[in-house]
């Protein structure tokens, strides 16, 4: 029996150089031989949990050796090795192993008290003898598991490994059972078509890690043969009650397509299959038997439902389609709070940060439930992405039954801001997270001379989110309620939050410049130190003057903030800065394409080009897709974005920044009940194109709508009425 590495004891394990499959919420990670030898994060998953960290393929108990790998869309693998003998002065193999690896989401049997669902995903090997001799050899697949939980993984915190015991099944297997639950996984060794009944393995438990179990074939091939076998993973997990579930209709989106412009395409084309794969759904159907889904945060870290993620995805998905932003603010609405608890955070009309199948407990002392409320800004941006989706088309009756959760929203909002207008958080308990915006790691909020600044605080960004959930709020009071009195309440509230940001916020420099500081601390004072978080500020109309916009516009194209390659989330010229901080110097996808949108929309269309090209040019560095985050150094020397090794891949808003990136190149915005279209296309010259482009399959609610710019940036519209529709282009 060969035995397995274990986890390097308090380290996050690197991402960067894994190959991953993906059909949320199952997956499976290994490095590019595809050979998983318990080592990190390699296994197979389902429902935050590792069904097996050991699968390793032997040939007369060595490793074949690894020639390459592709990967066949989010969900299968495909792995080539080779067999040599000493004894060939050609070095030519003489056995060819060919490893396919296919993720498969479980089929789901809802139960009381626990739902279960099952995994069922594998490898399908095939050997070949291409020699000129019959092959006599042992083929031993080694198998073992500790059903860790993700969050014990990324902790790097070593799992025992669980005992297994043969099966009873008809084709050979050996299970694993969870001490913890009614989880357990099965190993099954199945004949492959080509085999016409198969060999049966021997099995071998071994005696002195009773979690080790070997299959071993004794093979004969005469020349050209071929044989396979199908290595079956079936997963049980049990999970918190209505908990989301595998999505069994298509993606709410239809097909989008870019001509005339190969980077976005391309980056396009994998943010949306990325996207596809991140789907879940709520357990049950909507009364007209339609889906409630949604995109999961990230795999492996965060592969469930995230308010603040969940929401930005759908918010920049918007321009095709609606049908993600219904089935986000539906399964939001579901869990949305109704009473205080001091444990989860949670307190009534406000939105859920995460949850995860089961309590989880991090390496640093950090414990979460399985259901989490804090987050400061997932309330205000729900009110957000409601009333932008009425505005791309949302229709009537899907927005009403969701008033009430926004009411509920904004009532959170207003009993959280403090006496000086602005929306905080404070301490909250020990084991809990310390910040709670989107930058929440523990050093995320430093000022300028990198010391720490602790809670309470109030975030910029939020500021924004407030302002900009209010105004739209008293927009939907309006035209759906035609509560004017209201409305106006919420029009006023918006007034006072905007005057305390102006108050607030604004750190001059001694050359008279000017930023929005990145929070304010519980003194009242502003953080100093130039961060990312102001590019959320352009498009949140929390900002009062031309002056203002182009202060923003002019700090975040400051060189100590912009990178060939996007936006740093700290500038390179304060102390504590660290390309490879997780928030303090490391860049963001998803923040960097909001900075893009919002210099867009806002009339900085030169410095939105440079920013959306240099986006473009990182994703071409990572087979255009773009990351969660990566470093880039301040030093000319390196010429392209580095991995930031532990981070998700794909990720929901990054992978939906392509989307956000696509809607700025436009710069589009709709209003569908107004009947109102505005396209400022970006022109291909300003963008280094030499030719036309298009953009075919915008949605303005039922309506599919196609769009080509000319190389001057007019724009002409196809798939509407214009008696019908104003088009401003």
């Amino acid at each position: 029996m060969i035995d397995s590495a274990p986890l390097l004891p308090g380290r996050q394990p690197f991402l960067d150089d894994s190959v991953i499959c993906l059909a949320a919420p199952s997956f499976a990670l290994s490095p590019r031989d595809g050979q998983l030898r318990g080592t990190g994060v390699d296994g197979f998953y389902d429902q935050d949990q590792r069904l097996l960290h050991t699968l390793r393929l032997l040939v007369d108990d060595q490793e074949p050796e690894h020639v390459a790998y592709r990967t066949e869309g989010s969900r299968e693998a495909f792995f080539q090795a080779v067999c040599r003998s000493s004894e060939d002065p050609t070095s030519a193999p003489w056995l060819l192993v060919t490893r396919e690896r296919a993720v498969r989401r479980p089929d789901v049997a809802v139960t009381e008290p626990e739902p279960e669902s099952e995994a069922e995903s594998g490898d399908v090997v095939l050997l070949q003898n291409v020699g000129s001799e019959p092959a006599r050899f042992t083929l031993s697949v080694v198998a073992a598991t500790d059903l860790a939980d993700v969050a014990t993984i990324k902790a790097g915190v070593p799992a025992a490994d669980i005992p297994c015991e043969l099966g009873e099944g008809i084709a050979p297997e050996v299970r694993w059972h969870s001490p913890r639950d009614t989880g357990g996984v099965v190993l099954r060794a199945e004949p492959a078509p080509l085999n016409d009944g198969g060999l049966e393995p021997k099995i071998t438990l071994d005696d002195h890690r009773p979690g080790l179990a070997e299959f071993r074939w004794e093979l004969l091939l005469e020349p050209q043969e071929e044989w396979s076998v199908h290595l079956l993973v079936r997963g049980r997990t049990t999970t918190v009650a209505d908990y989301p579930v595998p999505p069994r209709q298509p993606a709410p989106w239809g097909p989008v397509e870019v001509t005339g412009h190969e980077r976005m395409a391309a980056l396009l084309t994998k943010g949306l299959a990325d996207l596809e794969a991140l789907r879940l759904a709520e357990p049950t159907a909507s009364a007209d038997g339609r889906e409630n889904q949604f995109v999961a945060a990230g795999c492996p870290w965060f592969l469930g439902l995230f308010g603040r993620d969940s929401i930005w995805a759908a918010r920049m998905m918007l321009p095709f389609g609606t049908e993600l932003a219904r089935g986000t603010l539906r399964t939001l609405a579901g869990r949305q709070g109704r009473h205080h608890d001091a444990f989860t955070d949670e307190a009534p009309g406000r939105i859920l940060h995460e949850l995860r199948p089961t309590e989880t407990r991090h390496g640093d002392g950090l414990v979460l439930p399985a259901r989490y409320y804090a987050s400061v800004d997932a309330t205000p941006l729900f009110v957000v992405l409601l009333h932008e989706a009425w505005k791309w088309g949302l229709a009537e009756k899907e927005v009403r039954p969701l008033l009430p959760h926004a009411r509920a929203a904004m009532e959170w909002v207003a009993a959280t801001l403090g006496p000086d207008d602005l929306i905080s958080y404070g301490k909250g308990r020990a084991d809990g997270l310390l910040h709670q915006g989107w930058k929440d790691s523990p050093d995320a909020i430093r000022d300028a001379e990198g010391r720490r600044v602790d809670p309470p605080i109030a975030l910029c960004e939020v500021q924004g989110y407030a302002y900009q959930a209010a105004v739209g709020y008293a927009e939907l009071l309006t035209a759906l309620q035609d509560d004017k009195k209201e409305a106006q309440v919420w029009l006023d509230r918006a007034s006072r939050i905007r005057a305390a940001f102006q108050r607030s916020f604004w750190v001059e420099e001694p050359d008279g410049r000017r930023y929005p500081a990145i929070a304010v601390d519980g003194a009242g004072r502003p953080v100093t130190g130039r961060a990312s978080n102001m590019g959320h500020l352009l498009n949140s109309g929390i900002l009062q003057s031309e002056e203002e916009h182009r202060a923003v516009a002019e700090a975040l194209m400051s060189d100590g903030l912009r990178t060939p390659w996007g936006i740093r989330t700290r500038s390179a010229h304060l102390a504590g800065f660290n390309p490879f901080g997780y928030h303090g110097g490391s860049v963001w996808a998803h923040d960097s394409a909001i900075a893009v949108h919002g210099l867009a929309a806002t009339g900085f269309v030169d410095e939105a080009a440079t920013l959306l090209d240099g986006m473009l040019d990182a994703a071409r560095h990572f087979d255009h897709r773009l990351p969660e985050l990566y470093a880039v150094y301040a030093n000319s020397r390196f010429d392209r974005p580095a991995p930031y090794p532990p981070s998700c891949r794909p990720q929901a808003w990054a992978a939906a920044a392509a989307a956000l990136l696509c809607s700025a190149m436009l710069r589009v915005d709709a209003d569908v009940p107004d009947r109102r279209l505005t396209l400022r296309p970006i022109a291909p010259s300003r963008m280094g194109l030499e030719s036309p482009y298009a953009v075919r399959g915008l949605r303005l609610g039922e309506r599919s709508v196609d769009v080509t710019v000319d190389l001057h940036g007019g724009a002409r519209v196809s798939g509407i009425d214009t008696e019908e529709w104003r088009i401003d282009a």
